[in-house]
């Protein structure tokens, strides 16, 4: 391999790295505008339950509660999606133990459990439905009737939903 081979390739993996930084530089920022999100949820909890104490009955905010609780949970789950997907960018993945090990790691250095290779988890995307036309392969929006590229009829039957 010659210098400027090298060269090019040194710019390669530097460039690469820096696209891996900032991909996890901006879903980590989401983490913590749902974590924010979070503590705004507790901070409604707390208040509902409040009222409820001054009232002497906590049952007329019972479910003001529940429903919060259950944004906390939702937003928990948001978060465990962005930390999987940022173990995903720096090719780790986590023992049963807690441990965050790299992905190609077989046992884990902390607990020596055994990392079996897992089945690769269905990536959860979010981004617009759409329909394949079946005779040209153009993407058309969900409620089009005709393809925008070839005229062809769409229709649920002969199209595939992405």
């Amino acid at each position: 391999m010659s210098f400027f081979d090298k060269v090019k390739q040194g710019a390669s993996d530097a460039a690469k790295k820096a696209q891996q930084t900032v991909e996890i530089t901006k879903l980590k920022a989401q983490i913590s505008g749902k974590e924010k999100e979070i503590e705004k949820v507790y901070t409604a909890i707390g208040a509902a339950v409040y009222r409820g104490h001054q009232e002497k009955d906590f049952a007329i905010t019972e479910q003001e509660v529940a429903n919060a609780c259950h944004q906390v949970d939702e937003l928990n789950e948001e978060i465990g999606v962005l930390e999987e997907r940022i173990k995903a960018i720096r090719f780790e993945k986590t023992c049963t133990c807690g441990k965050v090990v790299a992905l190609d790691a077989k046992f884990c250095p902390d607990c020596g459990s055994s990392l079996a290779e897992e089945p690769p988890k269905a990536e959860t995307t979010v981004g617009e439905i759409v329909v394949i036309c079946s005779h040209c392969k153009t993407e058309n929006e969900l409620n089009s009737k005709f393809c925008i590229s070839c005229g062809n009829g769409l229709s649920a039957a002969g199209n595939t939903f992405e």
